[in-house]
Order: structure tokens, then sequence, then C-alpha cells
């Protein structure tokens, strides 16, 4: 097992009616800026428990924040905060307005061109220089409630860049379950492969003497194998419901990432294709990460066999069929839940697709992706035009 070092400070409060606990947790006497999403927080009845429990509390809210938060978009709520002296963020909606606010909340002190935070990755370590932010989390899927990291698009580039650093875990989230009845079945289906890739991304290397950590992959797996499809059907099931939500959480709270080596690739290449395309995250996760697996199968098929045995129950004569059985009941686990795995099934203009991220990615200079650092530009290309 790796050397690590595991700091999760967020105070993660689950359950029924925990909305409640708002005037408590926010610290007294905070001007708060109430950061949300499309506006679905005032269908769903979570914007007036909100505002209700924060009713002694001056707020100016700030709505807006897309799918894929943009750093246009956020830079406005940089200048609210300055202008009015903001001392708390509280980030109402799902990984996207969390990632948001997370930007948000280390750009407002941020000495220099706050796009560098983007192209140069900062990582924020200094809780004095950030604007301290709790959550109340709508959409289960990206784990960003009990973790540091974030996604941030910049629009003018087509660029979709991560940020993060220790000073950025919320205080605290609150997490009720069932605020998943009201959400369209295309957002759990997302929710459910996106906690499910985030796992993978983390488990699918190679074999290494992180026992537990590997069977705490596996569970988060299984049980998502077992709740997803009817989760999407019966989201008012509390049991599903619950289960489902506290799988995306552990699937990125960074327990499960300690010790081992992760790859990620899947993801950078996804972000790809939700910058180009406006591809849903989790659908470009369904895309890519099949081919990935298939183009890097000699250094993960003794993974992918283990993967298959313990998940899926699957059988076979040697590591190679059972590693190749494994790569197809993952699609069909995919299909199981609305994904589309083939680039042309989700756009019409894809041809160009590979070139684009490859000297993309070759302008950045990543030239090894992967736990091995072994996705090279050429094995990129492969995995995206076995994509299309």
């Amino acid at each position: 097992m790796n050397n690590f070092e595991l700091y999760n400070p967020t105070n993660y409060i689950f359950g029924k009616g925990q909305t409640e606990k708002l005037s408590k947790l926010v610290p007294a006497n905070a001007k708060v800026l109430l950061a949300y999403g499309g506006g679905s927080i005032f269908k769903n009845g979570v914007h007036e428990a909100v505002t209700s429990a924060l009713k002694d509390f001056e707020i100016i809210e700030f709505g807006g924040i897309e799918p894929n938060p943009r750093f246009e978009t956020l830079m406005k709520a940089v200048e609210i905060i300055k202008q009015e002296n903001i001392t708390f963020i509280l980030a109402v909606g799902g990984g996207s307005v969390i990632d948001g606010v997370k930007f948000i909340s280390g750009a407002t002190h941020y000495e220099g061109n706050p796009i560098d935070i983007l192209k140069n990755r900062v990582l924020f370590t200094d809780l004095s220089k950030v604007i301290p932010f709790g959550t109340v989390l709508t959409l289960p899927a990206t784990g960003s409630e009990m973790n540091s990291g974030a996604v941030v698009t910049i629009e003018a580039t087509q660029e979709k860049l991560t940020l993060g650093g220790s000073a950025l875990f919320p205080k605290f989230s609150i997490c009720d379950p069932t605020v998943i009845t009201s959400l369209p079945k295309r957002q759990i289906q997302n929710g459910v492969i996106d906690a499910f890739t985030h796992v993978m991304e983390q488990y699918l290397t190679y074999p290494h003497d992180a026992l537990l950590q590997d069977r705490f992959a596996e569970s988060i797996l299984q049980t998502l194998v077992e709740i997803g499809p009817n989760v999407v059907e019966n989201p008012s099931d509390y049991k599903l419901a619950s289960n489902y939500m506290w799988c995306a959480t552990m699937a990125l709270n960074g327990l499960i990432q300690k010790g081992v080596p992760s790859d990620w690739a899947t993801h950078m290449i996804g972000h790809e294709l939700t910058a180009l395309y406006e591809i849903d995250h989790a659908r470009t996760l369904a895309i890519i990460a099949p081919s990935l697996y298939r183009v890097m199968f000699e250094t993960k098929k003794d993974k992918l066999a283990q993967y298959g045995e313990r998940v899926f129950k699957i059988t076979g004569n040697s590591v190679d069929e059972k590693a190749e059985k494994a790569i197809e009941k993952t699609v069909e686990f995919f299909h199981t839940m609305g994904m589309k795995t083939k680039l042309s099934e989700n756009t019409e203009n894809y041809k160009d697709t590979a070139e684009f991220i490859v000297n993309r990615f070759t302008e950045r200079g990543w030239k090894g992706l992967g736990e091995k650092q072994n996705i090279t530009p050429e094995k990129v290309r492969e995995i995206v035009e076995m994509s299309y």
C-alpha cells in the first residue's frame, strides 16, 4: 500500500429534514451569498426550506450557475462578493453549483488573474485566503459535497479545467436523499454513472496490495449496479435514494483513493467532449471508458478480471476471457442506465474529435495519462476513434 494522508474536515449531515439545521451551521452574523443553478430549487421546495432556515441572516442570491459552470459566470459572483462584503457562501445544488462555489471561494482573494487558477491548476491550502462555504446537495453524482476538487469551463476557449486544494472542502454539507424525488430520470441516470466511473478511475488500474481499498471500491460498484436501474424508476423509495446518495459521496470523498494508484484519463478525455459538444458529463464517461479499457487492455486486464469476478460474478478459463467479459458487462450496465456509449450516438459533428483532443493535450504537455503514464497522445487518438 502506498503512503498517504487522509484529511477531510467536511461535516457531512445526512438524512431527512436536515435543512432545518442550517441556522446553526452557518456562522453567526454571516452575510451569505446563496448560489444556485437554473432554478429547480424553486420548484422542489428546497429554496423555501433554505431561506426559511436562514430567515435571520442577510442573504444575497446568485442564480444561473450552469451545468459545467462557466468561468465567465462565476466571475460575476466574485464581483458581488467583493462589493457586498460577503463572508459565507451557501451552494444549493448539484456538483456543478458546488464546483462553481469552490472556484468563487478561491478566486475572490486570489492575487493575480483568476483565469490562471484554471490554467495552472492552482491548489488552495490557506484557509485565510478563501471564502468559507457550505452546501445543500440536490443532485447526488460528483461527490463534490465532500471533497476539495472542482471542474470549471472556460467558455471563451472551450476548455474544461480543474482546481482544488485542502482549503476548498465545504465546511458542511446537508444531504437529504428525498430531494431526488423531483429529479428527471436523465439526471439520476447520469448521477449513478458518474459515481460508478469515479470509483472505476480509482480502482481499475492494476493489482496491488491495498486489499481493503479494493473491497471498499467493489462494494460501491456492487451497490450501484444493484440499485441503479431501480432508483431511476423509484426515486421516492428512501432505501434506494439514500444508498444512491451515500454511494455518490463515498465514490469521491477521498477515502477509496488513498494508498492506491489511480487513472483519471477517462475523465480528462471526457471533459473535452463536454466542452466541445455539451454532452452530459456522465455520458462522456460512458462513451470513453469502454474504449479506454479495450485500448489499454494489456495493462489493465488483471484488474479487469478481478472486477468482473467480484462485481459481476463472471467466470472464465483465463484472465483475458474474464477481462473481456467484464468490459462487456460494463457496457451492458451503461446501456441499462440509459447511456449511449458511442460518440456518434450523441453528436453528429464528431469526425475530427480525436485530432482536436490530441492536439489540445499535446499543447498542454499532457504526454502520458493514466496510472502508469502510458496513455500517450497516440493512445488517446485510438481511444477516441474507437469511441466513434
